[in-house]
């Protein structure tokens, strides 16, 4: 039986040279993930630039916010600023299920010691509960963040999950990103003044210096880079 994942190589030679809103706006409009295609965003540091370049293309488009119970309240009230602002319609949010809470994190304390598996039931499971239905996912990932990212396609298949993912800022530079806020007058996140420029799960983010890696303030101290959402061969 055809799945999705047989218009990949169609679809990465089609849209080679594209990126940001020409590579949504062929995506979204047209092709075989047309209507089938949802946008994970954390409303963190640097998200409201592909979130105005949905609602521009079509704000009916579904937007996954990740709730995973640790969050910034500064976050929270971005997501409803930025929603407001760029009129975005179908803002989901997904959260981790109570009873593996309960079970699992009774006291709120994982994260201290078992960050990979606080992640899991936090990110990663309410996730793909969410994604469920859908054939493609638009994330906000790019090269300059380094790590597993230096080498990020702006299309790539998704095997395990039977999906295509979109990273339509995988070349874009820091500079361009802030270039394109600026234009457009968007609002910044409001910890990013105050050092935050990778912003996650409120205990295990920091600010960062100037010099460091953006991503440096997140799970520092240990061997973790990642959520697990972008985890290769499974479901940031």
């Amino acid at each position: 039986m055809a799945t999705i994942l047989d218009h990949l190589a169609d679809l990465q030679r089609a849209y080679d040279g594209f990126d940001g809103l020409s590579l949504l706006r062929a995506v979204l409009q047209e092709g075989p993930l047309k209507g089938r295609t949802a946008m994970v965003s954390s409303f963190g540091a640097e998200s409201v630039v592909l979130l105005d370049m949905i609602a521009t293309i079509d704000p009916t488009t579904p937007v996954i916010f990740l709730d995973t119970g640790k969050l910034f309240p500064e976050t929270h009230a971005y997501r409803r600023e930025v929603s407001a602002l760029l009129g975005l319609e179908n803002v989901r949010i997904a959260a981790p299920m109570a009873g593996r809470l309960a079970h699992h994190d009774p006291n709120g304390d994982l994260w201290r010691r078992e960050a990979d598996f606080c992640c899991d039931i936090r990110k990663t499971e309410p996730l793909d509960r969410a994604l469920q239905g859908f054939q493609g996912w638009i994330t906000g990932r790019k090269r300059f963040q380094g790590g597993m990212r230096l080498a990020l396609p702006t299309i790539e298949g998704e095997p395990s999950a039977g999906r295509i993912k979109l990273n339509p800022l995988a070349r874009w530079s820091r500079e361009d990103v802030e270039r394109y806020r600026i234009l457009r007058d968007l609002p910044a996140h409001p910890l990013v003044r105050d050092g935050y420029h990778s912003i996650g799960c409120e205990p295990c983010t920091r600010p960062t210096q100037d010099g460091e890696d953006p991503r440096a303030g997140r799970w520092w101290g240990l061997d973790k880079t990642e959520c697990g959402i972008h985890a290769a061969g499974g479901l940031t």
